[in-house]
């Protein structure tokens, strides 16, 4: 999705993409020209706040980040949250987006609702962005386009894997949810968002899932991606239940540049948001 007015950009290399949940900021920025990562920063919170009090925090990181004054060519926003779904191009009509949310988000009659197009595998992802934030940046930029995480995470995981003949898990961690994709030579088997606040609910939704799906954890390649490292409680829990877990190949052609520290699968959706 995007919004666009008359004013232009100034002629400029760098595109800037921004991660917004109510939890937390990311900001993420990509000179085009070198294909390099120059700015990568989080601003994570203790507390879960509204989206009128993000967008107060949002103004005052643009306030207090001289690199945010500069240009940039191209702005993204991504929205993370769980106000979202999965709908079949078959299935899609544009009057009916109110419905396909409300069977398992809770929505107001007030919000507005935005889709994405997946061409991978032709669906359509309904979501609830945060309308005063889109206002806001609006104002700010003029030009700029928006999606959901889910969108960015799920293209590029389908389009990583659309020839895999065998079933693969990947599951994406953030600091309070984590997300499982699971596909084979068919295609998407299973998207869900989970919330957790203990490895021990970690594992238990993924050993859940996975024999929902009627899939060994002694025998399928589970990747994991996103908030996790190899060494710590969540990976160790994950290991030792599931036989077959690592990281998947870099997922991401930037460079990261001087200065500028990040694993290839810690920021998945932020960095292969351009």
């Amino acid at each position: 999705m995007g919004l666009t007015n008359k004013t232009k950009h100034n002629l400029t290399n760098q595109d800037l993409s921004i991660q917004i949940s109510l939890n937390g900021l990311s900001f993420c920025i990509l000179n085009n020209v070198s294909n390099t990562i120059t700015y990568l920063k989080h601003f994570e919170y203790e507390k879960r706040f509204s989206p009128f009090q993000i967008l107060e925090k949002l103004e005052q990181i643009f306030d207090s980040e001289e690199v945010l004054k500069m240009d940039f060519m191209n702005i993204k926003a991504i929205f993370v949250n769980d106000l979202s779904t999965l709908v079949p191009a078959s299935l899609f009509d544009e009057n009916n987006l109110a419905d396909y949310l409300k069977f398992n988000s809770k929505i107001l009659k007030s919000d507005y609702i935005a889709y994405d197009h997946l061409s991978v595998n032709d669906t359509y992802n309904v979501y609830v962005p945060y309308v005063n934030i889109t206002n806001f940046l609006f104002e700010k930029f003029g030009d700029f386009s928006y999606t959901h995480f889910s969108t960015i995470l799920l293209e590029h995981v389908l389009k990583k894997e659309k020839n895999t003949m065998e079933p693969k898990v990947y599951v994406h961690v953030g600091r309070s949810h984590f997300e499982i994709i699971a596909m084979d030579h068919q295609g998407l088997k299973l998207y869900n968002s989970y919330d957790y606040h203990s490895k021990e609910d970690f594992i238990y939704y993924i050993l859940f899932a996975l024999e929902q799906l009627d899939l060994n954890p002694e025998k399928v390649q589970l990747y994991v991606i996103g908030k996790i490292k190899k060494d710590d409680d969540l990976y160790q829990m994950v290991f030792k239940y599931v036989r077959h877990v690592d990281f998947p190949d870099p997922p991401i052609n930037h460079r990261f540049g001087e200065g500028v520290t990040a694993s290839n699968h810690s920021n998945f959706v932020l960095t292969n948001s351009f």
